[in-house]
């Protein structure tokens, strides 16, 4: 079975033909596929440019024609996503490598992004060393750094790209180790440095009932790739106990997981029980970086490159709107669980981020929106281990229900 090796063949054809022949050494079949539109491919590619355009939304013509270099990306990456899952589809497909700069990176990790977990994927690129997420999502797939720009071959882009084929020829060869836990059931949960504690004692209590619990970082990815795997039908409970994504989206933090967040679960009707983890606060990098329209705003440093900032109580008054109301029209069985003596590690009494002024527009918000989803509050903080014990409880108790109705 082959793995694709995609690059630009009218750009990068030396680097492509050193790749696929390295692979070839180490026993990995290739298919070499041309994504170039403007200039002339490099060598005869296994996959031509027309045939590669041709499952895409422009024929290559019309892209040559045109001249657009953007509009040509565009459809590429279109190209790119079809072509994995046609390869997918055949049973035959082993991987996806690419070699590429910022247009590179884009076609290529769009295949790769089409592709399930564990399906190997490597994309050598230019932007391996900086922020990653528009290229990675919340796929699997592996960014190595070029180092040296990928325009000929010397002893660095040598290196780099001898590593890459090692790397990937290992991922296709050797077996996964088996899965002694893949009888159980998943179960997803969101988790901030200031809601640890809940979590931890919360997946325990989860794990003893029988389930296995897929804990996600509640960074903006983290976020996206648990909304993903839900609506993959993978998942059969969700502990959103940490919605902190939803206040990054609303006022402007760097931890967004984007305006689809909390939508899932209720959209596919899993059982989901939802809280106010870190709803106290919005992420930004080192203070310097930290936009100015904010200067007024309270403040804490969580470490020098995560400043964390408190929410206020308009903010708190829509993030509670907005969770209730998802809740509210979620098709399967949802409890809200309020902490009331506070929301996160640095919100409650003698923290810094102590307001109860704010914390009441949340709840309150809560209260008026909710529709039928049942709502609980408990006179404990977040991290109390008994707000970890109702929450995992109700989980439970819900997804028992569900079944039973079956």
């Amino acid at each position: 079975m082959p793995v694709l090796l995609l690059a630009t063949l009218d750009t990068k054809g030396t680097e492509a033909a050193f790749l696929r022949d390295r692979l070839s050494e180490l026993g990995v079949g290739v298919r070499v596929v041309d994504t170039g539109c403007l200039g002339h491919a490099g060598f005869t590619p296994d996959i031509t440019r027309n045939e590669f355009y041709g499952l895409g939304p422009t024929p290559l013509a019309t892209l040559v024609a045109n001249g657009d270099r953007g509009r040509a990306i565009s459809a590429a990456a279109e190209a790119a996503r079809s072509l994995a899952t046609s390869e997918l589809a055949t049973g035959q497909l082993q991987g996806v490598i690419g070699i590429g700069g910022s247009a590179g990176t884009t076609i290529a990790t769009s295949a790769m992004r089409a592709l399930p977990l564990g399906m190997p994927k490597l994309m050598v690129s230019t932007l391996a060393s900086g922020q990653v997420r528009p290229w990675v999502g919340d796929s699997d797939l592996l960014m190595l750094n070029s180092v040296v720009d990928i325009l000929g071959l010397n002893r660095i882009s040598r290196s780099v790209l001898d590593s890459a084929a090692r790397a990937m020829a290992g991922l296709v060869t050797l077996a996964p180790a088996p899965d002694s836990a893949d009888d159980r059931r998943l179960v997803a949960a969101t988790m901030f440095g200031v809601t640890t504690p809940c979590v931890e004692r919360a997946r325990e209590r989860l794990e003893e009932a029988g389930f296995e619990v897929l804990v996600f970082h509640a960074t903006g990815n983290g976020g996206q790739a648990m909304e993903s795997l839900i609506d993959d039908g993978l998942i059969a409970g969700v502990l959103d106990i940490t919605t902190t994504e939803l206040a990054d989206e609303l006022v402007g933090g760097i931890l967004s997981a984007g305006p689809d967040r909390l939508t899932a679960a209720g959209r596919r009707g899993i059982p989901q029980v939802i809280s106010v983890g870190a709803t106290d606060m919005v992420n930004f990098g080192p203070p310097a970086n930290v936009p100015s329209r904010f200067t007024d705003r309270l403040f804490y440093e969580h470490n020098p490159t995560v400043t964390l900032m408190r929410t206020t109580v308009e903010e708190n008054r829509r993030l509670g709107q907005q969770i209730a109301q998802r809740a509210a029209i979620a098709t399967g069985p949802t409890t809200v669980i309020l902490p009331l003596e506070g929301v996160s590690a640095i919100d409650r009494a003698g923290e810094p981020f102590d307001d109860p002024e704010a914390r009441d527009a949340l709840f309150t918000a809560i209260r008026d929106h909710h529709g039928e989803a049942d709502l609980l509050e408990l006179p404990l903080h977040i991290n109390d281990p008994e707000f970890a014990d109702a929450a995992s409880t109700r989980l439970i108790q819900l997804i028992s229900r569900q079944d039973s109705d079956c």
